[in-house]
């Protein structure tokens, strides 16, 4: 591990000081290595997914570690978005000229090794390497165990990419053990070669990033999400983007794990959305009022800060936009969330209001997405105050430094 971190710190200087133009050409050779290596990706992928599910990894998991052409193609083409963006390197944030003459600028530039530790996504290991050389980092991963064969295939194709077009190949490295003793040397920060980690991955994982870590972490919590039916919802939106937010894919972060209904419509339109709901295989979990109105599973406490992962939903009836407001002050996880309306006031004051990283208007929540941000990817969603916020791209990645610059000014 240490060695790890030593190669990642040499090539560091490389890439920081490689032009925009190399790390581009960089980005556009990973793309075409990750489809040509698409047989042996795909093949280590079924072995990942075999023993997987011997272990008994839930549905949702298997989802989310599962690739198939389709997929293979969608990260080929999200490290070519990479390549396309424009490069932040050297951009001038502020500029200004003091009275005594000096003039100063903030620059930015790379924040230089990341670690990032991760959970089961094997997709997870090309938008972290794209973005991390996008923004002149190098990056050390720590995939899981689960997908370890996925991912050592895809490091392998992401590698190549960078020795076609002269940059080290250790500027993008894979942990090569399964071992949990790996997490916690680079949680240690491997004697200073590592400058930030990034857990992306369930709470038990954030959480021990967050206690043993001893370099700066920029977290991404778990995705309560909600989706709240304002009394001037209309309702065919309502039912369409309900029925999207929960199960286009219910094992993403952005998906819907509860939804709540207006007091003032709920006995209309509640029986309508859980028909829907129903009748697509999602399960209901539901509050007294909710339970009064439509026969569902009874909502316990624990529901209400349940990431489901599954075709499980926790309705609740609320007293408005306040009450709405308050239970996703006290329940969510400052990931995504989402009010249905047409009523432009209350719109505004829900987005006002809403303290998350990603608040939405008549729009569903798994566009918690970096790529559906024109970000080409992500390192995740930042649910912290400090740093990055929301899906971090390539720009999350990056840091900045003051430039001044002067004539011979002396300090009186």
């Amino acid at each position: 591990m240490l060695a790890l971190g030593q190669r990642a710190r040499q090539a560091a200087k490389a890439v920081r000081e490689a032009s925009a133009e190399t790390r581009s050409a960089a980005l556009a050779a990973m793309a075409r290595h990750i489809r040509a290596a698409a047989p042996t990706i795909l093949a280590a992928n079924g072995e990942d997914m075999a023993r997987s599910q011997a272990e008994g990894l839930s549905p949702a998991m298997l989802d989310r570690l599962k690739l198939d052409p389709a997929r293979l193609e969608a990260m080929a083409a999200a490290v070519e978005d990479v390549a396309g963006q424009a490069d932040l390197l050297g951009e001038v944030m502020v500029d200004w000229t003091r009275p005594n003459g000096l003039h100063m600028q903030r620059v930015r530039i790379p924040i230089g090794v990341i670690g990032i530790i991760y959970e089961s996504r094997p997709n997870v290991t090309a938008d972290a390497g794209a973005l991390c050389l996008r923004s002149g980092n190098c990056v050390i991963l720590r995939g899981g165990s689960d997908a370890i064969g996925s991912s050592m295939a895809i490091t392998e194709a992401l590698r190549a990419g960078l020795s076609e077009v002269g940059l080290p190949e250790d500027a993008i490295q894979l942990v090569p053990t399964t071992d949990r003793a790996a997490v916690g040397a680079m949680l240690a920060g491997l004697e200073g070669a590592i400058d930030m980690i990034i857990p992306r991955g369930g709470k038990s994982l954030v959480a021990r990033v967050q206690n043993e870590a001893r370099v700066p972490v920029l977290s991404h919590l778990e995705g309560i999400c909600h989706t709240y039916i304002h009394q001037a919802a209309d309702p065919d939106k309502a039912e369409a983007l309900i029925l999207n937010a929960k199960l286009r894919r219910t094992g993403v972060c952005g998906a819907t794990e509860t939804m709540l209904v207006d007091a003032a419509i709920a006995p209309s339109l509640l029986p309508r959305l859980a028909a829907a709901l129903i009748a697509k295989g999602c399960e209901l979990r539901g509050d007294a009022a909710a339970r009064a109105i439509v026969a569902m599973g009874e909502a316990n406490e624990q529901d209400w800060s349940t990431e489901y992962l599954a075709p499980i939903l926790s309705v609740a009836i609320v007293a408005g936009i306040d009450a709405a407001v308050a239970h996703i002050g006290r329940y969510g996880s400052g990931h995504t969330d989402c009010i249905v309306t047409e009523d432009a006031v209350a719109a505004e004051r829900f987005l006002h209001e809403v303290d998350s990283a990603i608040v939405l208007v008549n729009a569903s929540t798994q566009y918690a997405d970096g790529g559906e941000f024109g970000f080409g990817g992500e390192i995740g969603i930042g649910t912290g105050r400090l740093h990055a916020r929301g899906p971090v791209g390539a720009e999350g990645l990056t840091t900045y430094k003051y430039v001044v610059r002067g004539t011979g000014q002396t300090r009186p």
